[in-house]
């Protein structure tokens, strides 16, 4: 094993926090089964009218089939960015980037983080973003009249933990749905991994690549692996972070469908319960730069219990409102800081302050802290337009869950038994799959995730990852034959640019403009604690920051950080 480390400075290690992950979460059309596509001249490239959208970047909405088994028949738009490479002779091509989500803004993450990407990518690549179809600025799915009637689907808790809450977010889950098999019209029959997958090839063709250059984060990992097995021959430089089963996330393992929703199957349980173990000796070992040390771990599930019984009460900072802060809250928090461990110092404090109850105006202006650095501003005002239908839209569409309402409360009792404390919360985020319409599925690519690539893959694997836990890794390189896995140590969601490691950086950015892959075994380690000194962040890193955010933290995490 080749265990690696070199001087780096943590770099922008804030700036992109899940560098795009994830939410920070397969698929086919025409034919759940169809074989992957060999030949390099089948799919003609779209009309492409690029247009000047400030800053130096372009805009276009390229058209693409509403059904890629009909392509004769309704189109749809794919809204796309780029910042053309800032050196042409040495130009290579385009580099498309994912953010994950599922549901997260590729136009938006590009448009914040370009500028500010290794000198070797802006230099060698048009850094391109786009958003998947039914989300954001393309052709969206849309359920509801109005924002208001949208936010009135949402349940009143981040995520059920006793009975009566678990009825709520049932009768969200089914008014959701019911208003998407009502409203949400063709797209949602169309939004499956496969679908996008398949853009994401007439995107290369209107760009004029031979093959693809993809750098997926998070969600962004099954787009990249479904890619990889439909256009095995269009593969140039594929690189994965934060990588997830993509067996657990479709059809899961044996007879998990039937019986364990996409949301367990994946792991990110155990993964955040690792990455609380970590911010917890982290903590300790950090002493006077943590506010939470000494016994830190004894010190949070004292506060759980006591929040579980008596709530406590805050003050928003901007709008005024009170509200509380429960169990749930505390918890959906706690998977949002564990996303990024730069706001780790700012988290303990935020656990003293509730260990300590503060008075509800000073508690609510830490909650702000916590809010503002990991990027959620926007939701107050906009957490329609990302969240509501995009994620369990792609989500339900690519995974196969169980659909009686019993089977996921039993579900989450197993899970919270096995995975502890972080079981439940993981358990219900997808919950609307239950009763989302059955069509939404038949563009779903179920596998074999084993098609040999033209070139190999790099897996990008971080030990303590929240979300995608590091098996998630291990099985995906294990399914790409001569594909490569790439490890870092340390901690958080994904790991290229986000953690600010100069040997992460440097092989990614490597593999991405020569195709050299690191040596076989190659560990990174972590360039110090969360707890350490850091750089002060840019504007620039800030803005990258907040849109990362924006793509990869759960709606849950949201919803427990405002008033509502």
């Amino acid at each position: 094993m080749i265990r690696t480390t070199q001087p780096h400075g943590r770099i922008r290690a804030a700036l992109v926090t899940s560098v795009i992950a994830a939410l920070g979460v397969a698929l086919l059309a025409p034919s759940a089964h169809a074989a992957p596509s060999t030949s390099l001249s089948v799919v003609a490239a779209p009309e492409v009218t690029w247009t000047a959208c400030r800053d130096g970047f372009e805009c276009a909405v390229v058209p693409a089939p509403l059904d890629h088994g009909d392509l004769k028949g309704e189109q749809i738009g794919i809204s796309v960015i780029r910042l053309p490479a800032g050196e042409p002779s040495r130009r290579i091509g385009s580099l498309l980037v994912n953010p994950g989500g599922p549901g997260g803004s590729g136009v938006d993450v590009v448009r914040a983080v370009a500028k500010i990407l290794p000198l070797e990518l802006r230099a060698s690549f048009d850094i391109v973003g786009f958003d998947p179809r039914g989300t954001n600025r393309s052709t969206p799915l849309r359920c509801f009249d109005t924002l208001e009637q949208a936010i009135a689907t949402l349940p009143p808790i981040p995520f059920p933990d006793l009975p009566e809450e678990e009825e709520l977010q049932r009768v969200s889950d089914d008014a959701l749905a019911g208003a998407c098999a009502q409203h949400g019209g063709a797209i949602l029959d169309h939004m499956s991994t496969a679908d996008t997958a398949r853009d994401m090839d007439l995107l290369r063709a209107a760009l004029g690549d031979e093959q693809l250059t993809y750098l997926g984060f998070s969600y962004g990992s099954v787009l990249g692996q479904t890619y990889a097995n439909l256009f095995p021959s269009r593969v140039r430089a594929l690189v994965i972070d934060g990588v997830l089963d993509p067996v657990a996330w479709t059809t899961g393992h044996g007879e998990e469908a039937v019986s364990t929703p996409v949301g367990t199957r994946i792991g990110s349980a155990d993964g955040s319960e690792r990455t609380l173990d970590e911010f917890f000796r982290l903590c300790d070992a950090a002493g006077p730069d943590c506010a939470l040390a000494g016994n830190a771990s004894g010190r949070y599930a004292e506060l759980a219990e006591r929040l579980r019984a008596h709530p406590a009460a805050t003050v928003d900072p901007v709008t005024g409102a009170t509200f509380s802060v429960t169990y749930n809250d505390l918890i959906a928090v706690t998977v949002g800081a564990l996303y990024a461990p730069f706001i780790w110092p700012d988290f303990a404090a935020l656990l003293v302050d509730l260990e300590q109850q503060l008075s509800p105006a000073a508690l609510g202006q830490r909650l702000a802290v916590v809010r503002s650095e990991l990027g959620l501003e926007a939701a107050e005002q906009e957490p329609y337009p990302n969240v509501v239908e995009a994620f369990p839209g792609v989500t339900c569409s690519d995974s196969v869950n169980p659909r009686s309402f019993a089977t996921w409360q039993s579900a989450a009792d197993s899970a919270e038994a096995r995975f502890g404390r972080f079981g439940r919360f993981w358990n219900w985020t997808a919950s609307a799959c239950r009763s989302w319409p059955s069509s939404a599925g038949q563009d779903r690519y179920p596998g074999p995730w084993t098609a040999p690539t033209t070139a190999a893959v790099l897996v990008v694997g971080n030990h303590f990852d929240p979300a995608t836990p590091y098996q998630g890794a291990v099985a995906a390189s294990q399914l790409l034959p001569g594909s490569r896995l790439l490890s870092y140590a340390g901690w958080g969601h994904t790991a290229y640019f986000s953690a600010g490691n100069f040997c992460v950086d440097s092989h990614v950015t490597r593999y991405l403009v020569t195709g050299d892959v690191p040596a076989a075994g190659t560990v990174c380690e972590p360039e110090g604690s969360p707890f350490g000194p850091t750089e002060a962040a840019t504007p620039e890193d800030t803005r990258a920051r907040t849109a990362v955010n924006a793509a990869a933290v759960p709606e849950a995490v949201r919803r427990a950080l405002q008033a509502r």
